[in-house]
């Protein structure tokens, strides 16, 4: 695959997509570093499949291996296998052993957590310095209740840090990870290794789904979590996670939710398998799949089947504005801002506060960039509303196409591509530019290529039923 360019124009689609199956979305990230952690605490080694090979995950693998764990690879087919447990770990007296997490959030909380359950060694862990903004504080000050030993290098709460393994003791702790459900999810994910069974309070809401989707994979790899949301204490009982339990990782919904949202843009059709739910939500681990039930709102057809999800788009007809509470599934909030200058009335998002403190403010940012796309946007703490002007939009990129800041995020860059395949000119010439796309190798590096593939497709067609009729 060669270099993304520093910029990229992005093409519009002058024809309706017609793709069923689309198979190209890489494992889920979120999913692929808890399943990392649960092979790296199992008693025997696992192989795990359809594993996401992207800068994050690879993070997390290159710690596990600096920390002494064996990780053996195979990208081509996407499989890991990790032989060793963290328990096992043994480093000389007074090393210090760095490991750096870059931008990558969830690697950050998770091998904070970890290497305050190992049993030995000193570990620095530090990122970029976008990584030094994001809160660590609940996370760490839980530890330290659970006799971890970790100091802060830099401000209190954030890394750098250095941690000095002793392994953790149970009982009673007490965490506010409400700035960031992985911090919760870290704890859950070691609480097993403590001495005895950890009690843990929550000091304040947390953002349910993916929490759920840590006890959920937990439960799967033989470990005991109960959770009481009356009282809001879950109970981790002192067990060891067995032999991998969990051995193929979904595809990615939060990627999933960019090209379930191509239709609404070029028209047409795409069925995505392997990305299902149901009213409950359970068909699958990740809380991300609740973003299908908002393309529905804007009047798309959606069409669930047990193997995938289809949406189809006709376009001729205006898409509804919708209003929506992204706070569970907020990493999808920017696929549907970044589309809103092509519904019909106010797109109300809210529930994104939280946003703010992830790889940059993604609340301001997408207020900015919609703004120089001639958008009118009212930005609050936690909410943005956003008001179609077409015409603008198309007086602003008249002679030249206008250059989206990625700002280093890669949700950024793949929301506003998928505008950008919009013709908005009608007659094929790009009107909107990509800054920074190789961003998105963050989690998804083949993003473009997967996007381009679908222009370059013959048209299929999908409902066999039509072409009877014809």
């Amino acid at each position: 695959m060669p270099p993304l360019p520093a910029q990229l124009p992005i093409t519009p689609f002058i024809s309706p997509i017609h793709r069923e199956p689309f198979d190209k979305l890489p494992g889920s990230k979120s999913l692929t570093n808890r399943c990392l952690a649960l092979e790296a605490l199992c008693e025997q080694p696992g192989t795990l499949k359809n594993v996401l090979f992207s800068e994050d995950t690879r993070l997390m693998m290159t710690a596990l291996e600096k920390m002494g764990l064996g990780v053996i690879s195979n990208e081509k087919e996407k499989n890991i296998t990790i032989h060793g447990r963290i328990s096992d770990i043994s480093k000389p007296p007074g090393e210090v052993t760095p490991l750096h997490v870059g931008l990558a959030g969830t690697a950050a909380r998770f091998l904070t957590a970890f290497c305050a359950a190992a049993r030995s060694g000193i570990w620095r862990l530090d990122g970029l310095p976008q990584m030094r903004r994001r809160p660590m504080r609940g996370l760490i000050e839980a530890l330290r209740a659970l006799g971890a030993t970790v100091r802060n290098l830099g401000e209190e709460g954030f890394l750098p840090v250095e941690i000095h393994s002793c392994g953790l003791r149970g009982g009673e702790v007490t965490i506010d990870a409400g700035e960031s459900s992985q911090m919760l999810s870290a704890l859950l994910l070691v609480a097993p290794e403590a001495d005895s069974d950890v009690h843990i309070q929550l000091a304040s809401p947390v953002r349910q789904p993916f929490v759920e989707m840590t006890m959920r994979l937990m439960k799967q790899y033989g470990g005991l979590v109960d959770y009481d949301e009356t009282t809001g204490k879950i109970t981790v009982r002192h067990v060891s996670y067995k032999l991998n339990a969990f051995p193929h990782i979904e595809p990615d919904a939060t990627a999933a939710s960019y090209f379930l949202t191509l239709p609404l843009v070029t028209g047409g059709s795409i069925r995505i398998p392997g990305i299902v739910m149901d009213e409950n939500y359970r068909n699958m681990l990740q809380g991300d799949v609740r973003y299908i039930n908002v393309l529905e709102k804007t009047g798309a057809q959606i069409i669930k089947k047990t193997e995938g999800t289809m949406v189809k788009c006709d376009r001729s007809i205006k898409l509804r504005a919708v209003t929506e509470n992204f706070n569970e599934f907020s990493d999808t909030f920017l696929t549907l801002a970044a589309i809103a200058p092509l519904l019909d009335g106010t797109t109300r998002i809210h529930g994104i506060a939280h946003t703010r403190k992830q790889e940059t403010d993604r609340v301001a940012g997408m207020a900015r960039e919609l703004t120089r796309l001639g958008q009118r946007v009212h930005e609050t703490e936690d909410a943005l509303e956003i008001t179609p002007d077409p015409e603008k939009m198309r007086a602003l990129t008249q002679d030249a196409p206008i250059v989206i800041e990625t700002h280093d995020d890669h949700r950024f860059a793949m929301s506003f591509a998928i505008l950008g395949t919009h013709d908005l000119h009608g007659d094929g010439r790009p009107w909107l530019t990509i800054d920074n796309p190789a961003c998105c190798a963050k989690t998804f590096p083949h993003f473009f290529d997967a996007l381009e593939s679908l222009r370059a497709c013959p048209i299929e067609k999908i409902n066999q039923g039509d072409q009877k009729k014809s």
